[in-house]
Parts: structure tokens; sequence; C-alpha cells
């Protein structure tokens, strides 16, 4: 659970210095929110991985996630478009990244087996 928690950490940590880094252009004082964001988000990711998460399934959802999320939060803040076909996008890097971790799971749970059957 720690993990997630962590790597939920880091996604909103790379969203939220995204759109700082938008509205940096308007109001310079955001760059330090946009330095703080980064670090922690980075900061977070090391830590997920630390936890036992496999690169594969962190960074998938990490990067996934922080697009998905930084798309809608760009439409509220900024205006910016937000399409059927940019939706559609979402939900298919979604499914993408759903895939990965289930198949991360299928894999340990057959190393798990392999393993067990050694011992």
């Amino acid at each position: 659970m720690r993990k997630w928690l962590l790597l939920l950490a880091a996604i909103l940590l790379e969203a939220t210095a995204t759109i700082s880094l938008r509205g940096a252009l308007d109001h310079p004082a955001l760059y330090s929110l946009v330095a703080v964001g980064y670090l922690g988000s980075f900061a977070a990711l090391s830590l997920v991985l630390h936890a036992g998460m496999a690169l594969g399934v962190a960074y998938g959802i990490w990067g996934a996630s922080g697009v998905a999320l930084t798309a809608v939060l760009a439409a509220v803040v900024f205006g910016d478009p937000l399409t059927a076909l940019m939706g559609v996008g979402i939900v298919l890097v979604t499914a993408g990244v759903l895939c990965v971790e289930l198949g991360s799971q299928a894999a340990r749970a057959r190393q798990t087996l392999t393993e067990g059957v050694k011992a």
C-alpha cells in the first residue's frame, strides 16, 4: 500500500509542477513550485522503486497518469482544449498501463511458483 501512495504522490507532484510551469510564464514566482514539484516527484518515484515496484509498472503508471492528469488540469485551469479524440487517447494510455501492470502481476506469480517448486 505504501508504494501506491508514494506513486500517487509522485504523480500529483509531477502534474502540479507541469501546470505550474505553464503558470510561471505569467507569474515567475511559480518557478519555485516547478522545481519543488519535479524534485519531489522524482524523489517519490525513487522511493516507489526502492519499495519494490517494478520499473516498467511504476514508470508507466507515473508517465501515463501524469499525461492524463495534466491534460485535464490544463483544460480546467487554462482552458486548453480537451477533445473527444484526446479522451480516447487517455483511455488507450490507461488501458496500456493496465496491461503492463497485469502482465507484471502474472510474471511475479509465475516467478513465485517457480521458486516454490525449486525449494
